[in-house]
């Protein structure tokens, strides 16, 4: 055999690959090579290059070779690790660090999925108490306070050439007051283009309405009959203009209330389920320490157990009563108010038609029609009280004071019923004086005062409700902030007892770990 002259007696031919440096006489291993001793090793085999760590007399007596092609090449950290995990979870160390992995991943998953779902109802809960029924309130005011406007002018209109002082300040003031709100509405619907399309509808054609207003007095002072054809014409806008844009102001702004109810109402699944599976695999974390150390509790997992149990009680219960006060402020506050604000506009716009068939002077067939609609809807057919709007509150009432309320109410719509059927006979057999004092009070054709007319009886209906609604109003205020604070303290609580929970299962996972040092 050859060997190359660097190599000298200490060369030895190499068949396999890779070799070790063997340390004897107390010399080391693994000793890396020098190249600076690197030479050649000519002859049989696949030996190109040989090298050694030593010197002559250093004691080593095997000279480590590579070769240049048939060497294997170390493979990337990456595509070592996923086999390092493999080989480590073979061990009980290495299973152990996996699970307490798990574990903290686990209950802080949870603590996170339960504040990001709490933080989101709890929104939900603050705009159902503080932008959404407000803004709902609002858009109802806005209804009634354009409705009493007309009811109002039509009246002053019957009343003679000159409006009653009392007449025209109520106008003036519902005129004031919507405009009011409606500028607040404006303010407050950012991001919903429908309200704002109703919201400049209503500043377009307002103006228009009050000015046929102003032209129908003005015209009824000086005694043209041409003010009464102002008047209709101002209903008329009133009626197909800007009610109806009220009106869809008011459903956009209680759908919106009904959204953010269902956002508060909605049940956590993912945070459930997360808390049930993370307790889960706590629980068996300790069964499984208990049967390889016969240690019944282990300090740590019982810690984080118990925060975690902690955690998910207070989810369950906090929600659920969450859930059930803000089911009460909607079924006995924030609907029964929506069923009292629309008995308060029929009531209003009935009243508008009953004035205005009087206005059209035997050519208000169409305007009693519409009267009578309105009333039986308030009321019911006939006004017999079983149907209708006022029958549908009263069955929402909760406690006596509102159903005292709703019950005058009703008495007051049967009288005014009753009341509008002798007037209207008047009218129709050509008693024109009789029937204006049956329905706004005066004198009758002889001479004696009318004791009863329907305005007294509109009044009532319009008092009582409106006596209603502040009562609702008190009760939807009182159930939703219960329930808002029922999720108060919980998103916060939440993620600090998980983290506290996911240390404490670390540390019950390297209790363990320590027994293998």
């Amino acid at each position: 055999m050859k060997t190359d002259k660097g190599a000298g007696r200490w060369g030895r031919k190499i068949h396999a690959l890779p070799m070790r440096i063997v340390s004897i006489c107390g010399h080391t291993a693994d000793q890396e090579i020098d190249p600076a001793y690197a030479g050649s090793v000519q002859g049989g085999g696949s030996v190109t290059q040989t090298q050694y760590s030593g010197r002559p007399g250093d004691g080593v007596d095997v000279i480590a070779s590579a070769t240049g092609s048939d060497a294997p090449r170390r493979r990337p950290a990456w595509a070592e690790q996923p086999g390092r995990l493999r080989e480590a979870a073979t061990t009980e160390p290495g299973r152990l660090r996996v699970i307490g992995a798990l574990l903290a991943v686990l209950v802080v998953a949870f603590g996170a999925v339960t504040a990001w779902q709490i933080t989101d109802r709890a929104a939900a809960a603050d705009n159902v108490v503080n932008r959404s029924e407000p803004l709902s309130s609002r858009a109802a005011d806005i209804y009634r306070s354009l409705a009493d406007a007309d009811t109002t002018a039509a009246g002053g209109f019957l009343a003679g050439r000159q409006d009653p002082a009392d007449a025209r300040k109520r106008y003036n003031d519902d005129i004031r007051i919507a405009s009011r709100y409606i500028a607040e509405a404006a303010a407050a619907s950012e991001g919903s283009d429908q309200a704002k399309a109703q919201i400049e509808k209503l500043n377009e054609q307002l103006p228009v309405y009050t000015g046929y207003v102003e032209r129908a007095r003005a015209n009824n002072r000086l005694g043209y009959p041409v003010g009464g054809a102002y008047l209709r014409r101002a209903n008329t806008t009133m009626t197909q203009e800007i009610l109806p844009a009220a009106k869809e102001l008011y459903r956009i702004e209680t759908a919106r209330l009904g959204a953010d109810y269902a956002d508060a109402k909605a049940l956590p699944w993912a945070a459930w389920g997360l808390g049930v599976l993370a307790l889960g695999a706590l629980v068996w974390a300790q069964r499984r320490s208990y049967r390889r150390t016969n240690r019944v509790f282990n300090q740590g997992l019982v810690a984080g157990s118990a925060a975690t149990a902690v955690v998910l009680m207070w989810l369950v219960v906090g929600h659920s009563l969450a859930r059930i006060q803000l089911n009460d402020s909607y079924v006995n506050g924030a609907r029964s108010l929506q069923v009292l604000n629309t008995a308060r506009i029929e009531s209003l716009q009935a009243r508008a038609n009953e004035n205005l068939t009087l206005v059209a002077r035997g050519s208000g067939a169409s305007y009693n029609d519409a009267y009578r609609a309105e009333l039986q809807d308030l009321a019911g057919k006939g006004a017999n009280g079983k149907t209708g709007l006022l029958a549908q509150a009263l069955s929402m009432a909760d406690d006596a004071k509102g159903r005292d309320t709703v019950k005058t109410a009703m008495k007051a719509a049967q009288a005014w019923w009753a009341l509008n059927a002798t007037a209207r006979k008047d009218d129709d057999s050509g008693e024109y004086q009789d029937a204006l004092a049956r329905t706004i009070g005066g004198n009758l054709k002889s001479g004696q005062k009318a004791a009863q007319y329907t305005a007294q009886c509109f009044d009532a209906v319009d008092t009582n409700l409106a006596t209603a609604v502040a009562h609702e109003h008190t009760a939807f205020q009182r159930s939703a902030n219960d329930g808002r604070g029922a999720l108060g303290g919980l998103a916060a609580g939440a993620a600090l007892l998980a983290v506290l929970g996911a240390a404490g299962a670390a540390l019950g996972i390297g209790r363990r770990l320590s027994e293998y040092r």
